[in-house]
């Protein structure tokens, strides 16, 4: 017997495992265990052959009537297949280099056949069709398979969905499942199958009441052993002793306030109590506060590390870009006028100061910033990865503000934590909206506070799909809307995928490049922006050249920004009312979401133009068409959480493609995940190092593996 840990090689043989390692990423028992059907095809319901419609993918059954090969040039050797099915209707396959199946598909053997249906010379075939032989010769009778399911797996071209399902069986014989990681009493309340019995069930089904019980019960494995590592991190967070930051009448929170020239939004408020109260406490904040793009995150993030200035302490705001720290900076200064300008002629009483400290200083402005931290001078510290330097030091170090949390890792975040002399209050920022059920597994060691409404004057955002393959005139207009509003003494963004000015081949599938910025601006300045005053902004410019044209615009000196994605974040020019995005499908939902909220920051009514070639009905274009329909944050993060699914909750990987979660899909198991969580706080409570959990606590330690340490490290 072998264990899911076990080396595949173990069950299967080394060449099997060799080539599912290759191909499918599978390298142990419990790998191949866990690579669940994607479908399954009912013996009743095999496709007849003159029923099979070109280009779909069908399942047949079939005796073998004859072979015949033939090489037709030296690396290129063709078997034709003719098979006959139950109504006694001919079919050929079309095999190619394989000339082993020659011997195994004798005449008389009897099989499945699965493949896509093509047409050939005016007559339908399979081409390359994986198949299972059922006949006593293959040591299987056909008459087992009656009433049953046959398993369709995720494959490879190199590796067969019928290899998979062999290599299955042989492990399910010989793999010791050990302990069950569910404990009893929870399997009971919530009637789960054990997990031998759930693995086998989901591998060899006989009925789709089998499949529906095993699904529920390995979901279960998923969103429980992710909700018990959630909460063993909760109950250590809060069994920290933090330093308590209470508000202080008189002091510089109520400076601010009182000079605010417009009054908070009542969402503003009630997260500005919550977050009053809670650092009010010796036992450390941890809040998650999200909001639609504009929704002013920045205010309430501000007057909670004014609380913490007033009670002695630094706040540290910790921005993912460079021109996003630059721009926090130069906004917090703004915001507090005389309150930031402490040492200086004309300072309030209460006056602090805002340190910048960022990679790319000169040494005499590090030098200033690290002694500003360093000895408390500076109230807040604003900064970019450099304020995780071992050479940075704060005085008393009370509130860490993380914006954009989603490009941070925990390790990043516990880093600067960690230069609290007690742990600090800790508040993350994202703009990007995020569905419940993302918020109770990648945040779930969060409290969440969520703003939903925007701030008085902010204006709404009409949005347009510009299909140029179909209407190629449209773009001409698009480029005519930002020249009538800069002459009605507006801005525009311009934003593409790429910097451009490297080589990029063709795409795969043939398509060209994305749109570059480097690419694109001498094109708009001769052409359609010609007399405009245009300049571009990208990621490969010097910080301080990046920083130039930033504020060159703000100060309304250019009239049109062409940029890649560094604008997403934190660019707040309330002038800038278009937004023309060129190859709009290369974007993501939200990332879409992020750019268009560049504009219509102001007064002025705002425009966001998405320019794609991507045909009408394709899933890009209803992608776009999602985009420009509605301005609701918390719906398109459901558009995109149906369409990226999770990502790997418990790392860094962001796409479907690889994902700890195989069988659970947190756009659709809901109430599931919140029985398991509800589960995993009282055992949790109960036995917080799960002594009397081994296998659970196994399991825990299986998930949380190298790759996956960093289990928060995105959102």
């Amino acid at each position: 017997m072998v264990s899911l840990d076990a080396k595949l090689s173990a069950a299967v043989g080394g060449p099997t495992a060799k080539a599912l390692g290759t191909h499918l990423e599978l390298h142990t028992v419990g790998d191949l265990l866990r690579h669940y059907p994607r479908r399954y095809v009912e013996r009743g319901a095999l496709t007849p052959f003159l029923d099979l419609v070109e280009g779909e993918h069908a399942t047949v059954f079939a005796e073998v009537q004859g072979t015949t090969g033939k090489r037709l040039r030296p690396n290129l050797y063709k078997t034709d297949v003719v098979i006959r099915d139950a109504e006694g209707a001919r079919m050929t396959l079309a095999v190619f280099n394989k000339p082993w199946i020659e011997k195994d598909l004798r005449a008389g053997r009897r099989a499945y056949f699965s493949g896509k249906a093509e047409r050939f010379n005016g007559r339908m075939q399979l081409a390359n069709p994986e198949f299972q032989l059922v006949d006593d010769e293959a040591g299987v009778v056909a008459e087992e398979f009656a009433g049953t399911l046959l398993p369709i797996y995720p494959a490879a071209a190199k590796v067969a969905s019928l290899t998979v399902q062999r290599s299955v069986r042989v492990a399910l014989d010989v793999v010791d499942l050990g302990p069950d990681p569910l404990p009893d009493e929870l399997r009971a309340r919530h009637r789960l199958l054990g997990l031998a019995e759930a693995l086998r069930l989901i591998h060899q089904p006989t009925s789709y009441g089998d499949v529906t019980r095993a699904q529920k019960r390995l979901k279960w494995d998923e969103a429980f052993v992710l909700q018990v590592v959630l909460a063993q991190r909760r109950a250590v967070t809060r069994s920290l002793a933090g330093t308590p930051r209470a508000p202080r009448p008189g002091g510089l929170l109520e400076a601010f306030d009182a000079a605010l020239p417009f009054s908070l939004t009542a969402g503003q408020q009630q997260v500005g109590r919550e977050l009053a109260g809670e650092m009010s406490s010796s036992s450390p904040m941890y809040r998650l506060l999200q909001g639609e793009v504009g929704s002013g995150k920045t205010v309430v993030a501000l007057r909670a590390m004014l609380q913490v200035v007033d009670s002695g302490g630094q706040a540290a705001l910790l921005a993912p870009t460079e021109v996003l720290a630059q721009q926090h900076a130069r906004s917090l200064r703004a915001m507090l006028g005389p309150l930031a300008q402490a040492g200086e002629l004309g300072a309030a009483d209460v006056a602090t100061r805002i340190a910048l400290l960022t990679g790319s200083q000169g040494a005499a402005a590090r030098r200033t910033a690290l002694a500003e931290a360093a000895s408390g001078e500076a109230g807040i510290v604003v900064g970019t990865h450099a304020l995780l330097s071992e050479g940075v030091a704060f005085a008393d170090l009370g509130l860490v503000v993380v914006d954009e949390q989603h490009r941070f890792g925990v390790e990043q975040r516990d880093a600067l934590r960690a230069k609290g002399s007690t742990p600090p209050h800790v508040l993350v920022m994202t703009a990007t909206p995020i569905p419940r059920t993302i918020a109770m597994t990648v945040y779930g060691d969060l409290e969440v506070s969520t703003l939903t409404e925007l701030p008085k004057g902010r204006s709404p955002i009409k949005s347009a799909v510009v299909p140029v393959g179909e209407k190629p005139a449209w773009l001409d207009t698009a480029w005519q809307r930002v020249r009538e509003q800069v002459a009605e003494g507006r801005q525009a963004f311009v934003v593409t995928p790429r910097i451009g000015g490297e080589e990029e081949p063709a795409a795969a599938d043939g398509k060209r490049p994305a749109a570059a910025v480097l690419d694109v601006l001498p094109l708009l300045q001769e052409g359609p922006l010609q007399g405009l005053r245009v300049a571009a902004l990208h990621g490969r410019m010097p910080p301080e050249d990046k920083d130039a044209v930033m504020q060159r615009f703000t100060a309304g000196q250019l009239d049109v920004l062409v940029a890649t994605t560094v604008i997403e974040v934190g660019v707040d020019v309330p002038n800038a009312t278009v937004m023309v995005v060129l190859d709009a499908d290369r974007f993501g939902v939200s990332q879409l979401h992020q750019l268009r909220g560049r504009v219509g920051r102001g007064a002025h009514a705002a425009l966001c133009l998405l320019v794609t070639e991507a045909e009408g009905g394709s899933p890009s274009r209803e992608r776009l068409e999602a985009v420009a329909g509605t301005n609701d944050g918390f719906e398109l993060s459901r558009i995109d959480l149906e369409q990226r699914r999770e990502g790997d909750v418990l790392g860094a990987s962001q796409s479907g493609g690889r994902s700890s979660l195989r069988m659970l899909r947190l756009a659709d198991h809901e109430e599931l995940i919140l029985e398991a969580r509800a589960e995993a706080v009282r055992l949790v409570a109960d036995d917080p190092a799960l002594r009397r959990h081994p296998a659970l606590a196994q399991a825990v330690v299986d998930v949380l593996d190298e790759e996956r340490a960093e289990f928060l490290a995105k959102g």
